[in-house]
C-alpha cells in the first residue's frame, strides 16, 4: 500500500496493483536519462508541460525502481494501464506531483512552496 506521507503513489500497470515514488535515487537516474544536469533543471523540464512518450517511460519506471521494484524500461513500455495513453500522462502527473508538490501547497502569490502546508 502506498504511503503519501512518503511519496508513493499506487497505480495498476500490467494488470497488478504497484506502489511508485520517485526517491533521491530514482531522481538521480532521471537526472541522467533525461540530460538534467540537476534537481532544479529536472524540475524545470517537467513544468514545461511537455512529456514524450520515451520520458513517460522513463519516470514510470524510475518510480517503479524507487518503489523496489526490478523492471526495466523496456519492460515498462510494454506494460497495459486501463485508459490507454491519457492514463500514462496522468499517472505521471500524479507521481510528479507526489514528489514536487502541488500548486496548492505554494502561497497565494505563486512563490515558492509552503512547507507547513504539505503536512
Amino acid at each position: 500500500m502506498a504511503n503519501p506521507l512518503r511519496g508513493e503513489i499506487s497505480a495498476r500497470l500490467g494488470g497488478r496493483d504497484r506502489t511508485l515514488c520517485l526517491t533521491l535515487g530514482a531522481l538521480a537516474e532521471l537526472e541522467a536519462a533525461l540530460g538534467a544536469g540537476d534537481l532544479m533543471a529536472l524540475a524545470a523540464r517537467f513544468e514545461a508541460g511537455r512529456l514524450s512518450a520515451r520520458e513517460a517511460i522513463a519516470i514510470i519506471g524510475a518510480g517503479l525502481r524507487g518503489a523496489g521494484h526490478e523492471i526495466t524500461d523496456a519492460e515498462v513500455a510494454r506494460l497495459p494501464i486501463d485508459g490507454g495513453a491519457a492514463a500514462y500522462v496522468g499517472l505521471v502527473a500524479d507521481l510528479l506531483e507526489a514528489t514536487f508538490g502541488a500548486a496548492s501547497t505554494a502561497d497565494p502569490d505563486g512563490g515558492a512552496p509552503n512547507p507547513t502546508a504539505a503536512g
